[in-house]
């Protein structure tokens, strides 16, 4: 035991690995180059963390679970964070496996929760580039994408989509299955209970188009030309005054056979 005490400790001294007092290395876990354990922190389970992150103390990241969390490169993950462990799925059967994967370049803030899937078939995604800010929480089975900003208390219940591009202010929470389109700003408060477009921007309860995400369309390079097209195709499809438009589904297929005319 204490000569594989020992091995351990050359091979992370090796890869310039920093592992802080009474911190938890399970004996599965893979830990990549340059990583940080604060004091204090714990990783355990079938657990791959990849190069140059960082576990602050009091993490938790993993679970002596079938299954497996896999965390990309460059993450930082908060003060008592918990990331990668069982999903609070009643459905859940125990002996499952059950997966997170996390990308690379995402800062996920303090007390955060991300939790693995629910079932063997699914995983729980997370892209890169995200800041998930304090006390959020992605549930099982979600899917987040690239260069999203969650702020505090953004809590999303399982099966929740969220392209890429968003943000939402803080203290509000997502119903399970809905679905986030990219460039949309969900205002602080908020309760979604339905799909929320791209572009849009909603706030209230229940939560309201109250329209374009226009300053997030700016700060992500679009052109004038192209906020211009988009306000088109809004007004169209959600300020439609013509009674002879037809239904919703009616002006959304127009739009898009317009737009597809263009190619």
């Amino acid at each position: 035991m204490l000569r594989q005490l020992v091995y351990l400790s050359l091979c992370y001294h090796l890869q310039r690995v920093s592992i802080g007092p009474f911190c938890t290395v399970g004996p599965e876990v893979q830990i990549g180059k340059a990583c940080q354990l604060h004091a204090g922190s714990h990783v355990t389970g079938n657990t791959v963390l990849g190069d140059n992150c960082t576990v602050l103390s009091g993490a938790i990241v993993g679970a002596d679970l079938p299954g497996r969390t896999i965390i990309g490169c460059n993450n930082v993950i908060g003060y008592h964070a918990v990331v990668g462990v069982k999903c609070q799925d009643l459905k859940y059967k125990v002996g499952d496996e059950c997966f997170l994967i996390v990308g690379d370049n995402n800062d996920i803030r303090e007390f955060t929760s991300i939790h693995r899937s629910s079932k063997s078939s699914d995983n729980t995604v997370i892209g890169n580039g995200n800041l998930i800010m304090g006390s959020c929480h992605i549930a099982h089975d979600c899917k987040v994408g690239n260069n999203n900003i969650f702020a505090n208390n953004t809590l999303f219940a399982g099966h929740v989509v969220i392209e890429d591009c968003c943000h939402t202010a803080g203290a509000i929470v997502v119903h399970q299955f809905c679905h986030i389109g990219s460039y949309s700003f969900i205002g602080g408060g908020s309760v979604i209970s339905q799909d929320v477009p791209k572009y849009m921007m909603v706030s209230g309860d229940r939560a309201e188009i109250r329209g374009l995400n226009l300053e997030g369309l700016r700060r992500n390079g679009f052109s004038s030309e192209e906020v211009q097209t988009i306000r088109k195709a809004y007004r169209k499809i959600f300020m439609s005054s013509d009674t002879t438009t037809g239904c919703f589904e009616d002006r959304l297929s127009e739009v898009v056979r317009a737009s597809l005319s263009l190619f």
